[in-house]
């Protein structure tokens, strides 16, 4: 059994997922209308009969909509309106091709959720007219034209316009008829009183402080007469517009930094086309630190930050209440520049236990400025494991951070003044143990070398001061051959000449020559016990 799953199982699983595969086009084949095809992604319509006399929608139980991006439909005669909600649930459509139709009317809104749209082609149908409001939204790369009955009118001189600025490459043969139901080149066609629109925005000096009002004015011309509307996008500043026949103003209130580089529009708009003047607003405020988080490790360590202001703020890092002069080690980088908001960090290259501390970073220009402070750990310092006193980290700022160099990036001749006297104690208390250790380490050096000193003054059988000689030849043998002899002893003759001297007192001495090792050859006659003999 378990050989069989094993050389079946793949072949099985390929079964299973043709039939779904199956199930899926019978399942879009059921919700396909008559005379029409589909597939996920594509509605395709060319059977002339019996035909549809609708734009082909698919039921509410079929696939989702949202993924067809090509609907094409020839051959249709009955096939005369679009209406606004036909095409609104397929918010993925990208091309649409509708050719060799009966197509009259497209309603003006039939386009409003297709977002997508790039290419439309609606070749040989019965358009007679078609406003540009069908497509003013829409980002097309291709709009196909060709063969409709237009009606020579100003509503289709939009159409000429467009031509007008493509290339000769991309332009189309388009035709209207005329009274006499002449065919008229549309790019000789020349109505009266039909032009595109202007408008004029008197603004004023749009660079302003936060927190202040401005108005707007413009003013539109042109034949028909065109609407004048405001496009002012995501603007997030409180504002309100009011229009009167050709001219229109526009008040904002309470100016919003987070307004700063947006553009405002005054848009006239007619049957021929649209114009717009536009300008810029630029708000000014004082910086704001959004952003500053403990120090994180990437290629360097980076303690990163995020600062708003307009104009650009000039930064400042202090290291411990000391500027912190930067280097090519400790530098300040911005990586992300979003008009007023800059997205960087302080890049420090290997830092170590002396970068332990506490950063500040102080953002200012002309409008005011701010600060924010962030502790920066980057390892223990060394014989201290990290965890093995909560408080160590503490401990450690307030009795040695004060005597910290950061390789020369601090100026102590700028130091913040703070009223904490933790760091002074800490420093008098570090002082006295580096004199108390430096003391105890020149005295014991001193003891070792005068104990090396006497050591060199002894000889290996000696003894401090100056020796007398206890017999008459040069014989060192005996450890008594040098003995102490003083000015003030008494005369060396007194006691005989085998007599060592001790303090005043001559005390005789006799050698034994079996303890010293010393042959009988090698003793001297005088210095024999008297009575004893001579062996041979």
């Amino acid at each position: 059994m378990s050989s069989w799953m094993r050389w079946h199982a793949p072949a099985m699983a390929r079964l299973w997922s043709f039939c779904w595969l199956l199930l899926g086009f019978w399942r879009a084949a059921l919700a396909c209308p008559v005379s029409c095809k589909c597939s996920v992604s594509r509605i395709w319509c060319n059977d002339p009969s019996p035909g549809i006399v609708a734009f082909p929608r698919l039921e509410m139980n079929s696939a989702d909509p949202e993924n067809i991006t090509e609907i094409f439909i020839a051959n249709q005669k009955r096939l005369e309106i679009i209406n606004e909600d036909d095409v609104e649930a397929y918010v993925g459509l990208k091309n649409l091709t509708i050719v060799d139709s009966g197509l009259k009317f497209v309603a003006s809104k039939a386009f409003l959720k297709n977002s997508n749209l790039q290419h439309i082609n609606f070749t040989r149908n019965k358009l007679t007219s078609l406003s540009r409001k069908h497509f003013r939204h829409l980002d097309l790369s291709e709009l196909i034209l060709v063969g409709n009955p237009f009606t020579c009118s100003c509503e289709i001189m939009w159409i000429k316009t467009l031509q007008e600025i493509k290339s000769s490459t991309e332009t189309q043969d388009l035709y209207c008829l005329n009274e006499s139901s002449k065919n008229i080149p549309l790019a000789n066609l020349q109505i009266p009183n039909c032009g595109l629109p202007s408008a004029n925005l008197a603004a004023p000096n749009l660079t302003v402080e936060e927190g202040t009002s401005i108005t707007l004015s413009c003013s539109v011309a042109g034949d028909p007469l065109p609407n004048l509307y405001w496009d002012v996008g995501n603007l997030i500043s409180k504002h309100m517009n009011e229009t009167s026949h050709s001219q229109g103003s526009l008040r904002i209130t309470n100016i919003s930094s987070d307004d700063s580089g947006k553009q405002i529009s005054c848009v006239a708009e007619n049957l021929v086309g649209e114009d717009q003047d536009s300008v810029n607003l630029t708000v000014h405020f004082a910086p704001t630190i959004t952003f500053l988080e403990s120090p994180t490790s990437d290629h360097h360590w980076c303690i990163p930050f995020t600062v708003k202001g307009n104009p650009k703020p000039a930064l400042q890092w202090f290291y411990n209440g000391a500027i912190l002069n930067e280097s090519k080690y400790i530098c300040t980088k911005i990586h992300v520049t979003n008009h007023t908001e800059y997205h960087g960090c302080l890049q420090l290259d290997n830092p170590t236990h002396m970068n332990n501390g506490d950063y500040t970073l102080i953002a200012k220009n002309e409008y005011g400025k701010d600060e924010r402070q962030i502790s920066a750990h980057f390892m223990g310092w060394p014989g201290i494991e990290d965890g093995a006193n909560p408080n160590y980290i503490d401990l450690i700022y307030d009795d040695s951070t004060a005597m910290i160099d950061i390789e020369d990036t601090t100026n102590k001749s700028n130091e913040i003044p703070s009223t904490d006297v933790t760091d002074k104690t800490g420093r008098e208390h570090l002082s006295v143990y580096a004199v108390v250790v430096i003391a105890s380490v020149v005295g014991f050096c001193l003891l070792v070398m005068l104990f090396l000193l006497k050591l060199a003054r002894h000889s290996k059988f000696g003894m401090k001061g100056p020796a007398s000689v206890i017999s008459n030849d040069d014989d060192s043998a005996s450890p008594l051959h040098h003995i102490s002899n003083g000015s003030n002893t008494p005369s060396s003759s007194e006691g005989g000449p085998d007599a060592v001297i001790i303090g005043m007192t001559k005390i005789p001495v006799i050698e034994n020559p079996q303890y010293f090792g010393i042959t009988n050859s090698q003793l001297k006659p005088d210095t024999w016990p008297r009575g004893s003999p001579k062996t041979a």
